[in-house]
């Protein structure tokens, strides 16, 4: 079945960096628009960004200049790049691809990967 996989996540010191990666299977990758959300500990999934299958990336304010997301149509994967780090983005990362809408929103979830930064 449809298929996401997180995996680069950890714990590192604010003002560090990590990148994220999500393994996409059984999805027409190059159809499908795939973003990043994440979940504070007591808080709402929020999203964190996005990107066309054209490759036009779209930003959370509050991580606008800090992240970047990218994707690799020759190996079917999805990235977030995540410098300059803060406490405040510790969070379980999600990947998610969207539906096919004029509003799209998330139809599927990956299992999520920890980023912890500490201070």
């Amino acid at each position: 079945q449809e298929r996401l996989v997180e995996s680069g996540g950890g714990l590192v010191q604010a003002g560090g960096s990590l990148r994220l990666s999500c393994a996409v299977s059984r999805i027409d990758f190059n159809r499908n628009v795939f973003g990043w959300y994440r979940q504070a500990p007591g808080e709402q999934r929020a999203f964190v960004a996005r990107i066309s299958s054209a490759g036009t990336a779209r930003y959370a304010d509050s991580v606008l200049g800090r992240f970047t997301i990218s994707r690799d149509n020759a190996k079917d994967e999805v990235y977030l790049q995540m410098d300059n780090l803060k406490p405040e983005d510790t969070a379980v990362c999600y990947c998610t691809v969207y539906n096919y809408s004029r509003y799209p929103s998330p139809r599927l979830w990956g299992q999520g990967t920890e980023v912890t930064v500490s201070s």
